[in-house]
């Protein structure tokens, strides 16, 4: 079959696109005849080098699927030939990845797609909408009526936390980097947007939190805990999803003082059942149209180096490249 993967860690350029041998579903796993897959940014820490577990050789890239069940392992239960299905969590813990015509994956890591969903949306939507879930809900216990900010809204995880946030009843207020992208969170659902590359985003959550905000959910790499804290209401929270090496200044006394919590979220780390409950609400979501995945571009499989590139110029250059994900198609 053919894969986008790597022999060694690099740049973009590492990335080969060939044959490699069709995987098996062994027992207690599903064979998915891949539709579409996306770009996270985790993709490119690891094929970058990032040193969290060992890789197999070759190492075929990639989180995220969605597709059709082609074969079932012994002592599958549930699924069937034909299934769409969807997931994520591949690619990690030494685990192979996903970008490939086919992968074999555990059956614990394999939802039902909904009705009427297409796979590249599901492909899309896959570790980001989890991650929001497991942030908003797991983790931050969002209840209605809250205030929600949300730096980057249109990015994977913000526009997702931006949706979720708003199906749970809370007033949502985003970042965008240009009107267009102001435009498309409001579309989303936020209720205010703040233009970061115009607008103090410290003055405007002052003006539209006046009494701060319950949740502010950090998507930086280097995070400003000197904003978020200042912008915290009561017993308000922080939650945390990237920055690995990241050691900002942390405000401890304000902190303290508002009774505030901060709460690291690791897709990646939460148990499969904790994952497929919130699959089962993405999926109710998605079918009854109050989820919808923002897709910046699609390109053939065969470019997966091209879209790594791109995924890293916005990731870590900061170069605001995307609205929303990049999906790859075998």
């Amino acid at each position: 079959m053919k894969a986008a993967f790597i022999t060694e860690p690099g740049p973009p350029d590492c990335i080969q696109y060939g044959d490699v041998p069709d995987p098996v579903a062994a027992a207690g796993q599903v064979l998915v005849r891949v539709s579409a897959v996306s770009v996270n940014p985790i993709d490119t820490y690891i094929r970058g080098g990032a040193n969290f577990w060992p890789l197999p050789k070759p190492f075929i890239i990639g989180c995220d699927f969605a597709g059709t069940v082609a074969a079932v392992g012994e002592g599958v239960r549930g699924l069937s030939l034909g299934d769409r299905v969807w997931g994520s969590n591949q690619g990690l813990l030494g685990r192979q990845g996903t970008f490939a015509e086919y992968c074999a994956v555990d059956s614990q890591w394999v939802y039902p797609t909904p009705d009427g969903v297409s796979d590249e949306t599901m492909a899309a939507a896959a570790l980001v909408a989890i991650t929001a879930h497991l942030g908003l809900f797991q983790r931050a216990h969002i209840q209605p009526g809250a205030t929600v900010f949300v730096r980057g809204g249109v990015g994977g995880v913000g526009s997702m936390v931006v949706q979720m946030a708003k199906t749970a009843g809370a007033k949502v207020i985003a970042t965008a980097g240009s009107e267009r992208k102001a435009t498309a969170c409001r579309q989303l659902g936020a209720d205010m947007v703040i233009d970061y590359t115009r607008e103090s985003i410290g003055d405007k959550l002052k003006e539209y939190a006046p009494n701060g905000v319950d949740l502010f959910w950090e998507t930086l790499r280097d995070p400003d805990f000197d904003l978020a804290v200042g912008a915290l209401a009561e017993n308000g929270r922080i939650v945390l999803m990237a920055g690995r090496d990241a050691r900002p200044q942390f405000p401890v006394g304000p902190f303290y003082v508002k009774g505030g919590s901060i709460h690291g979220v690791v897709m990646f780390k939460a148990s499969a059942a904790q994952q497929r409950q919130c699959a089962s609400d993405i999926n109710h979501w998605f079918a009854s149209g109050k989820l919808s995945a923002l897709i910046d571009r699609r390109l053939p499989l065969s470019e997966a180096a091209q879209a790594h590139a791109v995924q890293e110029q916005h990731t870590i250059a900061k170069q605001s490249q995307l609205t929303g994900k990049i999906v790859l198609l075998p």
